[in-house]
């Protein structure tokens, strides 16, 4: 589902580290709704036909010196009709400061404003990302999420199959931890799911017969991680002996969060198998992938080649 209730103008100042130019203002109830931002350069100078009023205002440079060089009666009459509509707020760049008329104005009409002391495109381009991010289509599933050797693995599996002990073992041999039980995914874009923790249960492990233990106090805060993009899936099941296994891999076996697909590993549990030792193999080889090798193609080459050598030597 998608986040269709936007994202408090609050939150964003609080993540991207805006100074807020009215602090008698309340920002709670102010809400962005898209991720997309807008220079109002045309605005400012008196043209509001297609002027896409849903997005976070953006002044930079070009925009404050055009208005200071406007007289206060112009000013305020360019202002007055730029906030008749429902901004959800305006960003000043550079560490430029509005005039008085223009918080005023803004005042009025409830429209909060903003500054920061980055550059206008580096900032938009910042600014957008962390929008995408906190807009972008949410689900929550049942899993572990863990940072292996830089590959987001997501541990999925029955409640009880130990998707819990197998992240506090890779926690013990030096990975992260990002979340456990609950996984809010997020699409980012068509290629990256990124995996977060909901804030109630963040950082917290469930052991059953021990109860909760708090990674980050327990190991440290190298042990965990806010969020972390989602690079692999493995499936822990009971072992059946009917059940035929991929004893290969190759061929890569995919499951579906959001439209966008992810390799998936089936990984069938029983006693005397390292399901930690089995997740960092898992994470190494899918790197190595990535990366151009594949080792049940080179093994399948080889074999090839060693059937058409042995062809070659009976003729």
């Amino acid at each position: 589902m998608g986040n269709s209730n936007g994202v408090g103008v609050a939150k964003v100042a609080q993540i991207m580290d805006l100074r807020n130019f009215m602090p008698d203002m309340e920002l709670k109830g102010h809400r962005i709704m898209v991720s997309d931002v807008n220079r109002p350069a045309l605005q400012l100078s008196g043209y509001f036909e297609h002027f896409e009023q849903s997005r976070v205002q953006i002044i930079g440079t070009v925009e404050y010196t055009y208005l200071q060089q406007l007289d206060e009666e112009k000013k305020e009459q360019i202002y007055r009709e730029f906030m008749s509509y429902d901004i959800p707020c305006v960003i000043f760049c550079r560490d430029l400061k509005p005039d008085d008329t223009f918080l005023r104005c803004a005042m009025d009409n409830d429209i909060p404003v903003l500054g920061t002391r980055r550059t206008t495109s580096a900032f938009m381009a910042e600014l957008i990302y962390c929008l995408s991010e906190q807009l972008a289509p949410c689900i929550t599933i049942h899993g572990v999420l863990v940072d292996v050797y830089g590959e987001g693995i997501l541990i999925m599996g029955e409640s009880g199959i130990g998707k819990s002990e197998a992240a506090l073992e890779l926690v013990r041999r030096g990975h992260r931890l990002v979340t456990d039980d609950v996984v809010e995914i997020r699409k980012i874009n068509e290629h990256m799911l990124v995996g977060t923790s909901p804030d109630i249960t963040r950082y917290f492990i469930e052991l059953r017969g021990i109860g909760i233990i708090d990674v980050k106090t327990l190991y440290g805060v190298e042990c965990v991680k806010e969020k972390q993009q989602i690079d692999l899936v493995i499936k822990l099941e009971d072992w059946k002996k009917e059940n035929e296994y991929d004893r290969l891999g190759l061929e890569e076996e995919y499951t579906e969060f959001l439209g966008n697909k992810v390799v998936c590993h089936s990984l069938p549990i029983r006693p005397g198998r390292n399901l930690a030792v089995i997740c960092e193999t898992a994470a190494v080889n899918h790197r190595q992938k990535k990366m151009g090798y594949n080792a049940a193609q080179e093994l399948y080459r080889r074999v090839q080649e060693n059937l058409t050598k042995k062809s070659e030597d009976e003729e």
